[in-house]
């Protein structure tokens, strides 16, 4: 009988328990891959539209100075806090002295629109508010030191938002605001909301501007969701809310007053999916490149990510549906084969291509659904609107 030898028990427990617990960089040792974007962001080596050759060289400057802010501060945390679905807001200030915010305004200090807080309520407030509206919110806002939310959307009406139902009724010295609204961005932390609510004398939409502590009004965060998850959208609950006279915006006096803020956002959508598409080639190339083996070549995904459809490159607000879904057909493709070119490491937040896959999924809907966007492209081919829900009730009397 021939006698192994071999450790005791004891001494493979203790070599088991010191393996697991090795730090980081032992671990990556013993499991050798691409280097994690969390610890090195990769490099911006995609430009598909050749758009820095369209920006001056002061514009070139402001976006240098938010790409070296952003992969600093930024890039490190931002899967750690996509996983806690927080929001960092001590980055808030760091992104305020860039002075970027607003560049669709002119003057009140406004300079690079971010979506729920410049493209939607910034813009709502300079566009239908008055003088003295203006220069009491603007600066303040522009320098990031408050923040914005715009609120037109409600439980049960998402894409259809021109039949919300939030009611507003005058009374002596202003409005008392009665409603719900639903996956209102920045809603939870905002310190002014620009809320669409329905005249009840007029039964047009008209906005005002809410504060954050306003006797009747509660913000509560909607949870678990697979997307955006460091964006913060609440459900708000409007229960006799007074607003005085001053905070109503008397520019503001139809749904069709959202018509521009809609567009310009849009567009961001559109270019947000641009954007992603753009950081998961940067990241697959990166990858691809530091991998030993790999059975597939980045160049797949370098397709250009939009199929936009202007007027002979003249742009105008009819033009950002098509934008949209454009750039929505191609993000789809571009992020699952992505997610697929880092294999097993697509699916985990430290290569950032798998967090670019879940939050693909929200733009479907974001500033209407998909279907209601091919819609509206539509009616601008055809002058026919084909939208209008019809209930149950009115399609039992055809």
């Amino acid at each position: 009988m021939t006698t192994h030898s071999s450790k005791s028990q004891d001494e493979v427990n203790s070599a088991r328990s010191s393996y697991f617990n090795l730090p980081a960089l032992h671990i990556s040792l013993a499991f050798p891959q691409a280097t994690p974007a969390t610890s090195k962001f990769p490099p911006c080596v995609s430009d598909y539209y050749q758009f820095d050759d369209l920006l001056t060289a002061e514009e070139q400057d402001i976006q240098k100075k938010v790409r070296e802010c952003v992969e600093k501060e930024l890039a490190p945390i931002m899967a750690q806090y996509w996983e806690k679905a927080e929001f960092p807001f001590h980055f808030i200030p760091k992104l305020g002295a860039l002075n970027i915010a607003a560049g669709t305004i002119k003057g009140y200090g406004c300079p690079v629109p971010y979506w729920c807080h410049s493209s939607l309520a910034m813009l709502t407030i300079a566009l239908s508010g008055t003088e003295a509206q203006k220069q009491k919110y603007l600066p303040s806002l522009a320098q990031l030191n408050t923040m914005a939310s715009w609120a037109l959307t409600e439980p049960n009406y998402g894409s259809d938002a021109s039949s919300l139902k939030t009611n507003a009724t005058k009374v002596e010295g202003g409005w008392i605001l009665e409603g719900q609204k639903r996956w209102i961005g920045n809603s939870t932390f905002a310190d002014v909301l620009v809320v669409m609510a329905r005249n009840a004398t007029t039964k047009q939409i008209n906005a005002f501007i809410v504060k954050k502590d306003a006797p009747g009004l509660t913000v509560t965060k909607i949870e678990n969701k697979i997307g955006l998850r460091m964006l913060q959208n609440g459900d708000i609950l409007l229960k006799k809310v007074f607003v005085p006279d001053e905070d109503r915006l008397p520019g503001f006096n139809s749904f069709q007053d959202t018509n521009i803020p809609l567009s310009v956002s849009r567009v961001m959508v559109a270019w947000q999916t641009i954007g992603i598409s753009m950081g998961v080639y940067d990241m697959c190339h990166r990858y691809v490149m530091e991998r030993e083996t790999i059975w597939s070549t980045v160049g797949s995904i370098s397709d250009n990510p939009a199929e936009t459809c202007s007027n002979a490159g003249k742009y105008s607000s009819n033009d950002s549906p098509w934008e949209r879904l454009g750039s929505l057909r191609r993000l789809g493709k571009q992020v699952a084969l992505g997610r697929e070119l880092l294999g097993g490491n697509g699916i985990v937040t430290d290569f950032l291509v798998g967090k670019a896959f879940c939050d693909f999924e929200p733009f479907h809907t974001g500033e209407g659904s998909y279907d209601i966007n091919n819609l509206i492209a539509g009616r601008e081919i055809t002058g026919f609107a084909s939208f209008k829900p019809t209930t149950l009730t009115q399609q039992s009397r055809l």
